[in-house]
């Protein structure tokens, strides 16, 4: 591991001993961050799986009813029955702070659940699993929107996992690595010259003795 370039001085390696502790620090709260953004990364995998196969049962059936009421009703008859809708339907989304990361949260503005199913179209022409395959859809919004806030959670939380991950391992395998490597050389030198001293006030004090 290659060392820093920097002066062999007492300064500098207490300079460097301070930064090493930081580092340190830092890696064990990276570390910890890291493994709790992976518990709740795998959570919302596990949510996001469940709810996935949820929705997709349930609009199958609805397109069932779909294709049950096309072997009934004309193209034409069927494409005006479904081609204006009077409702509209907005959503709200906020936000909010999981482990740093901002994740979306989405809700409708009435209860999808409670709410009545607003047909676009009369009842004389149309066939009752028309009704139905509308009521499903009108069911499963709330899910899709459920799903969706899941999905982009999973994405978010994915990007954070990573950038954490590659600062973790910046300090693990770089920088508490380079800063060990220096700090060891420094002390190396401050040794070898401690020694050096010595021993000239050796040979120092040999002269003197003579002298005398």
């Amino acid at each position: 591991m290659a060392r820093l370039n920097v002066n062999p001085t007492r300064m500098e390696l207490s300079r460097l001993k301070i930064r090493l502790k930081t580092a340190k620090s830092g890696h064990k709260l990276l570390k910890d961050k890291q493994d709790e953004l992976m518990r709740q990364f795998i959570i919302l995998i596990k949510q996001n799986r469940k709810l996935r196969e949820e929705v997709e049962g349930k609009l199958q059936n609805s397109f069932k009813d779909f294709l049950l009421a096309r072997g009934v009703m004309s193209d034409e008859m069927l494409e005006n029955a479904i081609a204006y809708s009077e409702d509209k339907l907005l959503a709200d989304i906020k936000t909010k702070n999981v482990m740093s990361v901002i994740v979306p949260t989405m809700t409708f503005n009435r209860d999808m659940e409670n709410a009545e199913v607003s047909y676009p179209y009369g009842y004389a022409q149309t066939s009752a699993d028309l009704d139905d395959a509308v009521d499903g859809l009108n069911r499963v919004m709330k899910d899709l929107l459920e799903l969706a806030e899941i999905e982009k959670a999973c994405q978010l939380m994915a990007d954070e996992v990573e950038k954490t991950r590659r600062r973790v391992n910046a300090l693990e395998y770089m920088t508490i690595p380079q800063l060990e490597e220096t700090i060891r050389y420094i002390q190396m030198k401050l040794d070898e010259n401690e020694r050096s001293s010595i021993t000239r006030l050796m040979k120092v004090k040999d002269m003197m003795a003579e002298k005398a």
